[in-house]
């Protein structure tokens, strides 16, 4: 909504209380959701298939070939996900045994991101589209914990990072999430008794 300039008002959700009038529009119990006209919309890639339809301009390419391989990498973010959450191990041996499946992950999206002749900055050239959209908030939150972890896992995939690094230099990437998604975000690292929620620096009262 950010990239397409639509004008939107935004709810923050604790998903450790969530309200019944949330409940009752979230099948899943899950954000996001979008309320349009008092009809609720549901999962990420839903909502932003709706929006690129509805809103221009369009975040997926024109032609049907590009777009269904867009869509298809869409359709990897819940793999890719799990594969680069390293950050989910309760201890420092757990972190470590997930990494060969993180850097299999990682390198299945550097094929994406090199099968054609796009140079970037975004996963389909000069402008963001709805496969960054999808990817920017784990990419997000990864890199957040592995200055922590230091696994240097994404560095060696220099595509990926590079692909990371101007996704999270963008300001409407920046924007997209409240003023205290850090806080919010590592304490819940703490409260689930993770092993990078141990590394979160303590910040100073002074």
């Amino acid at each position: 909504m950010r990239v397409k300039n639509v004008e939107f008002e935004v709810t923050y959700i604790d998903l450790r209380n969530k309200p019944d009038w949330f409940l009752e529009i979230s099948p899943h119990g899950k954000v996001p959701v979008l309320n349009v006209d008092d009809q609720p919309l549901f999962e990420s890639n839903a909502i932003a298939e709706y929006l690129d339809e509805v809103v221009p301009p369009r975040l997926h390419p024109e032609d049907p070939i590009e777009r269904a391989r867009h869509r298809a990498w869409t359709d990897f973010v819940p793999t890719f996900a799990s594969g680069l959450s390293v950050y989910y191990g309760k201890t420092l041996t757990d972190v470590e045994e997930r990494i060969p499946t993180a850097k299999a992950r990682l390198a299945k999206i550097t094929e994406a991101l090199t099968q054609d002749a796009s140079t970037g900055p975004f996963f389909g050239g000069e402008e963001i589209c709805l496969v960054d959209a999808a990817y920017a908030p784990f990419l997000q939150r990864f890199l957040i914990v592995d200055e922590w972890l230091q696994t240097g896992l994404i560095d060696e995939y220099p595509e990926v990072r590079q692909w990371a690094d101007n996704l999270l230099g963008d300001e409407r990437v920046k924007t997209s999430v409240p003023e205290n998604f850090y806080d919010e975000f590592t304490g819940n690292l703490k409260r689930r008794g993770l092993y990078a929620g141990e590394l979160v620096p303590e910040v100073s009262a002074g």
